[in-house]
């Protein structure tokens, strides 16, 4: 079997403190804005976090309204969540009116303009600056709207 070759040219999805700090007032003044508090940390060097605790917004409410009768689910969904991990595809087919407008604006705050994505799922080819991660409320700790 012949060894397998390493592309020398292949970017790897890195975030550090640095960046983290460059973003973070963009990301602080959304949260602020939407009157949310959360917190921004990084994640294996790879992982832009924003940890949402507690808001004005009531997220998981909204979430629970949109998406309850999404054909997606298909009815399973009986409870609203005490916690969400919030993906920026997502926003749209599960978030409504203010909510959603916050998703937008925080998503683009965390790209900032270093923000990149040039994969190709269909051949598994991932290139993107960083990852970005939002959770509402944690398993242990629920988000609380206020």
């Amino acid at each position: 079997m012949a060894p397998h070759s390493i592309n020398r040219d292949t970017k790897m999805a890195f975030m550090n403190q640095e960046l983290k700090a460059e973003l973070a007032p963009n990301i602080k003044a959304v949260l602020k804005k939407y009157d949310v508090k959360g917190t921004i940390s990084v994640r294996s060097h790879m992982v832009l976090v924003v940890n949402i605790k507690s808001g004005k917004l009531d997220i998981l409410e909204n979430w629970f309204n949109k998406t309850k009768h999404d054909p997606y689910y298909n009815d399973r969904i009986i409870e609203k969540p005490k916690c969400l991990q919030v993906s920026q595809h997502w926003i749209e087919n599960h978030f409504t009116g203010k909510v959603k407008e916050f998703f937008t604006e925080l998503f683009q705050a965390m790209k900032g303009n270093k923000w990149y994505d040039n994969s190709d799922i269909q051949v598994d080819y991932f290139d993107t600056a960083y990852y970005m991660d939002v959770n509402v409320g944690q398993w242990d700790k629920p988000y609380e709207y206020q």
